[in-house]
């Protein structure tokens, strides 16, 4: 059984299109709904909704440091696609955080994290190229 959906409540709507869309756009997500408030991306059955809602709390700010989700990881085909995201990801928003040493990806696999500019993390995990 896959996840439906995942949802993110973001501080600023188009700053979290910008980073958020243009990540799942090349991690093959679609762009499938959009409202005043949200979009919604999809691939395979699988939904990863941004929205600014109304209902947040105000100058309440997300931080992966507390309690809730600390990151999205993400399965990308080859180290050679990490890089070339990790090449583009500061033009959309987003910046690379250093390796998380209490966290190795193991022998068969290599990650990357990436932080935008709310606080919200994404780590690419792909197969060793070795």
């Amino acid at each position: 059984m896959s996840i439906h959906h995942l949802q993110l409540w973001v501080p600023d709507l188009a700053r979290a299109e910008e980073s958020w869309g243009w990540l799942l756009e090349e991690l093959g997500y679609e762009p499938a709904r959009r409202w005043e408030h949200g979009r919604v991306w999809r691939q395979d059955g699988t939904g990863i909704v941004i929205e600014s809602s109304p209902d947040t709390v105000p100058g309440m700010l997300h931080s992966r440091l507390r309690p809730g989700m600390n990151h999205v990881a993400f399965h990308v085909e080859s180290t050679d696609a990490i890089a070339r995201l990790l090449a583009e990801a500061d033009q959309h928003g987003w910046h690379r955080l250093g390796d998380d040493p209490r966290h190795p990806p193991g022998p068969d696999h290599e990650v990357a994290y990436l932080e935008d500019r709310d606080g919200f993390e994404a780590a690419l995990i792909a197969p060793s190229a070795s």
